[in-house]
């Protein structure tokens, strides 16, 4: 290569060769004069010795160009490339060396610009799940200032609404609390011998009061011979307690409940033998096209209905990282009419 006194070329590109990130170096001219392994998969062959403006032609990323060709000692842009599944962000940082060529080098930052992205949406998921029962309730505590309050009828009608909504928030901060610790312990799998038949009984007796307000049959077929499995009970008591309270509000029409287990010798993703309990309701369903995303954290398919319900849309996240952590899976088939099933499958060691 031109321009490099001190190293030969052979050696130079010895050295970009073994960097795992691609890296171009590119001349005066702006032409690529030498391209690592990782460049030319990631721009093809066609790279060596090609104008580097053909291959970097995004508008934030010509302009940085522009700026360190033109003088400036470094500069970095966002660079985005598409293949037929995913979406690369790349972060570019193009610096002058001191032997008067150019040094580009791409970092994949996919993951922290997603992580980012998703800091950002929960941060404003959370500030309007909260911001909504703080106006109802600041609404209504300035009503109550005025002449309202001395009406007895008016007054007990706001405050029954009122200690709604702070049921509503003191609810969502629950489930915010419980999805940190969650998170904060996911990658610890639990090894302690649980019984899921204790885990469901437990969970039933907990939740009587709401299967006989909501009327619904329930049919529990639970073997007592299933082996107990590595886990943490009171997170397995939490997955189910979420799991039948969403058959309770959401199947409620069908006015039939089916908890049922199984054990399974083997089972597809699961190296060797694993539990699976299926709660069944048999309410509207779901429509297919939303199933992909009901783990998402706040999504609701019926958010009206959700929030009238008591729904915080953190449920069936924190059944997922609960699962995840115990190595699990969760299955969720549903038809439009005929009810949903959740399957919560669990490995037995």
């Amino acid at each position: 290569m031109d321009g490099l006194p001190d190293m030969s070329a052979t050696v130079f590109a010895d050295l970009i060769a073994a960097l795992p990130q691609p890296v171009i170096v590119v001349g005066a001219d702006e032409f690529v004069q030498a391209a690592n392994p990782a460049a030319t998969e990631l721009f093809g062959t066609r790279i060596h010795g090609a104008p580097i403006r053909a291959f970097l032609r995004q508008p934030e990323l010509s302009a940085m160009l522009d700026r360190v060709f033109g003088g400036q000692s470094a500069g970095n842009a966002s660079f985005v490339t598409h293949s037929a599944s995913q979406e690369t962000i790349w972060r570019v940082v193009a610096r002058q060396s001191l032997a008067g060529v150019f040094v580009l080098t791409f970092t994949d930052v996919s993951e922290i610009e997603a992580a980012e992205a998703q800091r950002r949406d929960f941060v404003a998921n959370v500030s309007h799940e909260l911001r909504s029962p703080l106006t109802v309730l600041a609404g209504f505590i300035e009503t109550l200032q005025g002449p309202a309050g001395e009406d007895a009828g008016t007054r007990a009608e706001f405050l029954a609404i009122m200690s709604e909504q702070a049921a509503r928030m003191s609810g969502l901060v629950a489930d915010l609390l419980s999805l940190s610790r969650v998170e904060a312990v996911e990658k610890v799998r639990p090894r302690t011998p649980v019984s899921l038949d204790q885990v469901l009984k437990a969970t039933l007796a907990a939740l009587r009061p709401q299967i006989e307000g909501a009327a619904m049959q329930l049919d529990y077929e639970v073997p007592d011979s299933l082996p107990e499995i590595p886990g943490d009970y009171d997170q397995l008591v939490q997955v189910f307690h979420n799991l039948i309270e969403n058959g309770l509000k959401y199947g409620a029409s069908g006015r039939r409940l089916e908890i049922s287990a199984q054990h399974l010798p083997q089972m597809p993703g699961f190296e060797g033998a694993a539990l699976r309990v299926s709660i069944r309701d048999f309410g509207e369903g779901i429509d297919p096209i939303y199933i992909p995303r009901l783990t998402e954290r706040f999504y609701r398919v019926d958010k009206a209905r959700s929030r009238d319900s008591g729904g915080t849309g953190l449920g069936l996240a924190i059944v997922k990282h609960i699962l995840s952590r115990h190595r699990g899976r969760l299955i969720i088939r549903s038809t439009p009419g005929a009810g949903a099933q959740f399957d919560a499958v669990l490995p037995c060691g």
